[in-house]
């Protein structure tokens, strides 16, 4: 996709500290200097209490017209009778497959390991997540949705990430030992469509032994490809790889439309007190921008926050800095040229 005219952007600013990292990341962005209209819409636990819906259909039916979303971190509130979460509601809504987790170090910020560059892709309409639960007594149950369809698309999207980005390996991780007829299903359409990939090297693992690995010897991973409940734990511990949520970025890609948004939530105990990290929110615009086309404008942006961050002198406190998140960003468009 490729920007030669405006190009609107469906924003959700969110709750708690989302709005704040929005603007921040906003500011970044108008200072690229891009073809760029942003539409702010309003979802999550406040227009809950508004409407009784934590998201409009107005607003999905709008990012499905604009094909492309920016979105800010949402509250889900836990236990029954309360909503499912926006995120979840918009990747099944359109249809956003793929969601892709980028897992980097980063120069000036402490990790174990300063030299990783994976990348986690989560199947995101499937599985346990489809919320398809019911209670019988005091057994309470939930299904487990894996299709052929499903389980072959996101393998192809690997396998075809692999091959744009020179990435040499995919990893598809399961529990087909134990989850013989849904993972079974999923593994063995991993290894179909590996098939067509001759040139990259396919391999499988239990998701155990993956967990265990992505501690151990990460640098052994190139990416991996799994199911959505794995796949939402997997890269949530490999975050704390490379420095944690505060920079962990996601896209969720369809073949009509595409969404990008932070991993880490709302931290409701330092919303409004404008000290959030705005990284995350910004790494997954640099994903969205790469999505549009624009692809030297998302390294000049990936490029300027890094510097920001292996100088280390104005960074939020989570990065070991004292810094508002507005001073964070406007650092970030001074390292721009």
């Amino acid at each position: 996709m490729f920007v030669s005219k405006k190009m609107d952007i469906v924003v959700m600013p969110g709750d708690g500290i989302g709005p704040e990292i929005t603007d921040a990341t906003l500011y970044v962005l108008k200072n690229l200097n891009l073809k760029l209209n942003f539409i702010v819409r309003e979802a999550g636990y406040k227009v809950w209490k508004k409407t009784g819906r934590p998201i409009s259909e107005k607003t999905i039916d709008e990012i499905r017209k604009k094909k492309i979303c920016l979105k800010g971190p949402t509250t889900t509130p836990a236990g029954p009778g309360t909503y499912k979460s926006v995120a979840a509601t918009l990747r099944q809504s359109l249809d956003l497959y793929a969601n892709v987790r980028p897992i980097k170090s980063r120069a000036g910020i402490k990790c174990l390991y300063d030299d990783l560059d994976f990348v986690i892709v989560r199947e995101n309409t499937e599985d346990l997540y489809r919320g398809l639960e019911y209670t019988m007594g005091n057994v309470a149950i939930g299904l487990r949705v894996i299709s052929r369809r499903g389980s072959e698309r996101i393998a192809k999207f690997a396998f075809e990430l692999a091959n744009r980005d020179g990435r040499k390996k995919v990893t598809a991780v399961h529990k087909a030992n134990i989850l013989k007829e849904t993972c079974g299903l999923f593994r063995k359409s991993c290894a179909k469509i590996s098939k067509r990939y001759p040139k990259i090297k396919f391999e499988e693992m239990h998701v155990d032994a993956a967990a265990l690995k992505i501690l151990s010897n990460p640098r052994d991973f190139d990416v991996i490809v799994t199911t959505n409940l794995f796949g939402d734990i997997l890269s949530d511990e490999a975050a704390g790889l490379v420095g944690g949520l505060g920079l962990a970025s996601s896209a969720n890609i369809g073949d009509e439309c595409a969404m990008f948004e932070p991993v880490h939530g709302t931290a409701p105990d330092i919303a409004g007190k404008g000290i959030a990290n705005p990284s995350a929110m910004i790494l997954s615009s640099v994903s969205m921008l790469k999505h549009l086309g624009e692809k030297k404008s998302a390294m000049k942006l990936e490029e300027a926050l890094n510097r920001v961050l292996a100088d280390g002198k104005v960074l939020t406190r989570d990065l070991g800095g004292g810094a508002k998140t507005m001073a964070m960003a406007e650092e970030i468009v001074d390292n721009l040229s």
